[in-house]
């Protein structure tokens, strides 16, 4: 299932139509939950004593629905603290940042990690037809790959996913 797969800071690349979509579910299984908690609120509201022949029998309803209601609502709680909402939280502080800094966020933004973008740099100038890591005599064996991706990342923003740095453009 798209945004199933749980999203981490240590990821050398991502793509910002994963973050969306783990966004997006992980917001769709909080929404489920709170679905519980507005059922079971409304039936609480919904009790009347004259729907039942006698007080305590009404008060036992009333009794059920509360512990139904305060279950519900120690789901949602139990979520939002477990690592599944820890990452939706950490992940819309990320991806608010990002998409600011990047106009194609919607349509597939790629970001890269701090410490994989010398090894990023590489492979884009392998892919452009600049370098072949398959050539190894000179001039290429004297590429400084280090200062390379510093001059690279001049085209790009650094983002904070988690005390994280990834570098979009």
């Amino acid at each position: 299932m798209k945004g199933d797969r749980e999203m981490s800071n240590t990821d050398n690349v991502l793509d910002s139509r994963d973050i969306i979509a783990r966004i997006e579910y992980l917001e769709n299984e909080r929404e489920s939950l709170t679905g519980e908690v507005d059922t079971a609120q409304d039936a609480l509201d919904e009790l009347s004593p004259e729907h039942y022949e006698d007080m305590s029998t009404f008060e036992a309803a009333e009794d059920e629905a509360r512990r139904e209601l305060a279950t519900a609502q120690a789901n949602v709680k139990d979520w939002d603290e477990s690592d599944e909402g820890q990452e939706l939280v950490k992940l819309k502080a990320f991806a608010e940042e990002a998409e600011g800094c990047a106009s194609d966020w919607q349509y597939g933004a790629i970001l890269i990690h701090e410490a994989y973008f010398e090894d990023y740099a590489r492979q884009l100038a392998d892919d452009l037809g600049l370098y072949n890591d398959r050539n190894v005599s000179w001039p290429h064996t004297c590429i400084d790959w280090a200062q390379a991706a510093e001059e690279l990342q001049q085209d790009y923003t650094s983002v904070d996913f988690d005390g994280e740095t990834y570098w979009v453009r």
